[in-house]
């Protein structure tokens, strides 16, 4: 099986090099496919890779009017309604935050009741897509600065709610989410030198909180609701570049998208099966010392991104028993570990006898081995 990965430009209708970005990358991927380039051939036999280049197409339609010369800097950023869509998933961040002070999950927290009366129509669209989907790793596409920008991009301490007041919130695989930032900014043509369009990063990367705290993003999002690990973008420090500078900006970023998708390959993968080889979908992975479950998908298959090293996880379903092993991720190609997972066996109490010898009925009854359920939140 395959995973899942995704591409995201232009949510913002006025940063539009995401946009020409992911469809030249559609026509390189297709044409190298075709010339029999070898490693691109092996990246798209080996990964379901998902492109969406326009997120927002209304809000484009808008700042594509005013054109890259006398394009203002919010122009055409929201969509039809005049909604920032970066502002605009459920915010689960607030629950989480509220949970993790009782112990509570930070992975596959539910949607709140009202939840579709809230979002754009573009929103539910993404969100019904990416429920749709196992989806294992992603990147969506910005512009207004050059840095690569990971999870958690909202503050845990409320007092830093205000715009580019900073704390850096990382989140448990923060050693992961550095490692794929890094990947897209040392591929990338000037990215990892931190200097760009007036700011520093270091190594080009930085946490979204760190930078300034925004509430209600869709990286976020993909993280606290999906099994998928997300980074945000931000790929120049004019949003709605002139036409000529497309070829630079394209030889710029082309090492970088393909990189960032060979990252999906890392970790651990594989299949948790009952003991008739029969796929459970919704099984929980968790790995020891990383606070941070994902689920299997549909077929019972899953995918755990991890750095190299050794780590003890635990597939768990509902009406059977966990099965924990031990496995050592290597820096190439993901381990490859399989769960086999027994049903529990459901004992009942010892029948109490109704007089002398005889058993009360009940004891004759079946006993009733309860079926695996999806452990996965509504979607």
């Amino acid at each position: 099986v395959e995973p899942e990965f995704k591409y995201v430009g232009n949510m913002h209708g006025n940063e539009v090099l995401g946009r020409e970005l992911l469809l030249q990358l559609s026509e390189f991927l297709c044409e190298e496919y075709r010339r029999g380039n070898e490693r691109i051939t092996r990246l798209i036999r080996d990964t379901r890779i998902h492109i969406m280049p326009s997120m927002n197409p209304d809000g484009y339609e808008v700042a594509a009017k005013q054109g890259p010369d006398s394009n203002g800097y919010l122009t055409g950023r929201n969509n039809a309604n005049g909604v920032d869509l970066n502002r605009n998933f459920p915010d689960l961040n607030t629950f989480m935050y509220y949970s993790g002070e009782i112990s509570g999950p930070n992975h596959h927290i539910p949607l709140p009741d009202n939840w579709k009366s809230q979002v754009e129509p573009e929103t539910l669209a993404v969100i019904q897509w990416i429920s749709s989907y196992n989806f294992v790793l992603s990147a969506n596409l910005h512009g207004g600065a050059v840095v690569a920008n990971y999870p958690y991009d909202k503050s845990q301490d409320q007092r830093f709610r205000s715009h580019r007041r900073t704390v850096n919130t990382p989140t448990p695989d923060d050693k992961l989410f550095q490692k794929l930032a890094k990947t897209y900014s040392y591929a990338h043509g000037w990215m990892y030198r931190g200097w760009n369009c007036g700011d520093y990063f270091a190594d080009g990367i930085t946490n979204g909180a760190s930078w300034y705290s925004l509430s209600k993003g869709m990286q976020d999002f993909n993280y606290l609701y999906t099994n998928c690990f997300e980074i945000t973008l931000e790929l120049s420090c004019n949003k709605f570049p002139p036409e000529e500078d497309l070829e630079r900006q394209w030889m710029a970023n082309r090492e970088a998208l393909v990189a960032f998708i060979e990252e999906v390959h890392q970790g651990i993968k594989g299949m948790v099966s009952d003991e008739n080889n029969n796929g459970i979908a919704g099984a929980v992975i968790s790995v020891q010392g990383i606070s941070h479950d994902i689920t299997s998908g549909d077929t019972g298959d899953y995918f755990r991104l991890l750095l190299p090293g050794t780590y003890t996880v635990t597939a768990s379903a509902e009406g059977y028993q966990s099965q924990t092993v031990t496995t050592t991720v290597g820096p190439a190609a993901p381990a490859l570990v399989h769960f086999q997972l027994k049903q529990d066996v459901v004992r009942k109490p010892p029948e109490r006898k109704a007089s002398g010898t005889r058993m009360n009925s009940k004891a004759l009854q079946k006993k009733v081995v309860p079926r695996a359920t999806r452990q996965r939140t509504q979607r």
